[in-house]
């Protein structure tokens, strides 16, 4: 399966839909801020600027600070996928996100989220 399309999109044009999502749904950008910060690595500020130069996915992930150790505690399934068994790093590391983004927005409790 070609992903080229989707490690080319940039970041910046997802996350509206990941903040319009989780808002939806009665959660805050804060928390999923917090989300994007457990998996990546990222503060505030680097995820600003990763929003302002309009980074793709690929870029977004290659550069990510720290990709947090506890990823592997991600289960499930995604867009009819199980994260856990997909090949591709960087597409295993897109639905680790979209999965936890899903989570924060089904309402599951931040603890559970960051896999405490």
């Amino acid at each position: 399966m070609d992903n080229t399309r989707v490690f080319r999109m940039t970041f910046a044009s997802v996350y509206p839909h990941y903040v319009t999502k989780v808002e939806k749904k009665g959660r805050t950008k804060e928390e999923l801020h917090t989300v994007i910060h457990w998996l990546t690595g990222y503060t505030e500020k680097g995820l600003q600027k990763v929003l302002d130069t309009k980074v793709d996915f690929e870029s977004f992930f290659a550069k990510a600070p720290k990709l947090n150790p506890n990823v592997s505690m991600i289960t499930g399934v995604i867009c009819g996928y199980r994260v856990e068994e997909i090949e591709d790093p960087l597409m295993q590391k897109i639905r680790y996100l979209d999965k936890l983004v899903d989570e924060l927005a089904k309402g599951r409790k931040m603890e559970k989220i960051l896999r405490k």
